[in-house]
């Protein structure tokens, strides 16, 4: 290594610690080292040594669950409640299920007899690790996607190599600590390589020795991550962007619905790809709906996350707080006003701080209700009934998430079994969990994360023919 960079705690723009700055030569190295356990080592062959590893990974986890959450929230800016789901407790123990899932899988199948050219032959479906799986992830949730890409690629069988973001290294060094000195995984079965640099993460999608890469992130980085990976004909999941839309048919209680949208898109300074960031209200009951959206997003504002009743914190970095306001200059410049919100809170002086915030007076084909602004801010659009409600969540290039609210529940299913998305809450259910493929329709990616169809990204088919009863 180099030397070390600074992490910055994004709510009082402290350092919260230095994590070692990976070099060309650093991923190199832990792409030859995980290239080598892969093709040489036990790892890819033995599923009960792969579960007990990741078993024992998250009971370390576990084991040291305090100083994580406090680490986390330090360094993402993530409000402490959300550590006790899915940015902390949540991934750690889907580990187990992963592990679970290593151990009953049906590694071969036998798919019958059949005489192709005459030849009766038995045809046996075998399931095999992909190999060396470059893992590359974001800021916003770190431990919950470092988990989501590990625990299944490694429970498949493969070696892995984590670029984790600038922002966050300090949670991935810290896992990977626990690897080194907890754990039975064969040395460069798992690798992380934290660095200042982004450009460590393009070395590894094209290096020849990785066979599968696994993005999260921007969909315009995801459109370079596969125009890398095409060089080499790699196989590429990616979980990219989302302007998901909250759909609230008339028939619903329009102050829950909206309160419930405001809530969500507040959570964590909507710095989640899954979060709805469009709020579809009935154009009869638009002004209630607002009322009630904006009435939520000012009683919520902005606090310490470190304190367990705050809901929205700063947003990562002063890079991203500009770019936030960059959008609410243009939401402005289209014609657009603020029903709350619209800058940042005059009372924090240190941090990187946006307002909840809500946006009208804009139609759907607006920017600021078409890009993903990735911060508090909530688009709202008025719509004229189910078909009008269906057809404006679609006009969007992404297909993420999306949310139905709604008095009669079969009509509010029928309205999501419209939508062109690939995770759909239905009056306030909740789809996440480690057994669930998140995951999304055109721009929002390809392929799944998590679940059994998450698992089956890492594998590879294999069909064996043997001779069965003769000619």
């Amino acid at each position: 290594m180099s030397g070390r960079f600074a992490s910055v705690n994004p709510a009082t723009e402290e350092v919260v610690g230095e994590a070692p700055d990976g070099t060309p030569a650093d991923m190199d190295a832990a792409i030859g080292a995980a290239r080598e356990a892969f093709d040489a080592g036990v790892w890819s062959a033995d599923p009960r040594l792969r579960a007990r590893c990741l078993r024992q990974l998250r009971d370390g986890l576990v084991s040291h669950a305090a100083e994580l959450r406090e680490l986390t929230v330090a360094e993402a800016g993530c409000p402490v409640f959300l550590t006790y789901g899915p940015q902390l407790d949540a991934p750690v123990a889907d580990l187990g299920w992963f592990a679970d899932l290593a151990e009953s899988y049906e590694w071969s199948r036998d798919l019958g007899v059949s005489a192709p050219m005459g030849m009766t032959s038995r045809r046996t479906l075998l399931r095999e690790p992909a190999g060396v799986v470059g893992a590359i992830t974001p800021w916003n949730f770190p431990h919950q996607i470092n988990l989501a890409k590990l625990g299944p690629a490694l429970a498949a069988g493969n070696a892995v190599v984590l670029k984790p973001a600038p922002d966050t290294p300090l949670v991935a060094e810290f896992m990977a600590r626990i690897v080194h000195e907890e754990t039975d995984f064969p040395p460069g079965v798992l690798g992380v390589v934290t660095s200042s640099s982004h450009a460590l993460g393009a070395q590894l999608v094209a290096d020849p020795r990785v066979d599968l890469v696994s993005f999260t992130g921007s969909t315009a980085t995801g459109r370079s991550v596969m125009a890398s990976a095409a060089a080499t004909v790699k196989r590429v999941f990616l979980e990219l962007g989302g302007k998901s839309a909250y759909i609230v048919l008339e028939d619903a209680d329009i102050g829950s619905a909206a309160a419930m949208a405001a809530f969500a898109v507040a959570t964590h300074a909507g710095q989640g790809c899954a979060i709805t960031t469009r709020l579809l209200l009935p154009r009869e009951r638009f002004d209630e709906g607002v009322h009630a959206a904006a009435r939520t997003l000012g009683r919520l504002g902005v606090g310490d996350p470190a304190d367990p009743g705050t809901v929205c914190g700063p947003v990562i970095s002063a890079a991203q707080r500009d770019r936030v306001e960059s959008y609410l200059r243009l939401a402005v410049d289209e014609g657009g006003a603020f029903a709350c919100g619209g800058g940042r809170p005059p009372e924090r002086d240190r941090g990187f701080w946006i307002e909840p915030t809500l946006v009208v007076g804009v139609p759907n084909s607006a920017r600021v209700a078409q890009e993903e602004i990735f911060g508090p801010v909530l688009v709202a659009v008025p719509h004229d009934g189910d078909d009008d409600a269906v057809r404006i969540a679609n006009d969007s290039p992404y297909g993420l998430s999306g949310a139905v609210h709604g008095g009669d529940e079969e009509r509010a299913l029928a309205v999501a079994g419209r939508l062109r998305t690939g995770t759909v809450g239905v009056n306030g259910g909740q789809w996440y969990g480690g057994d669930v493929p998140f995951g999304g329709y055109k721009q929002s990616g390809v392929g799944r994360e998590m679940g059994v169809l998450g698992f089956e990204e890492y594998l590879e088919s294999k069909v064996v023919a043997t001779p069965h009863g003769g000619r």
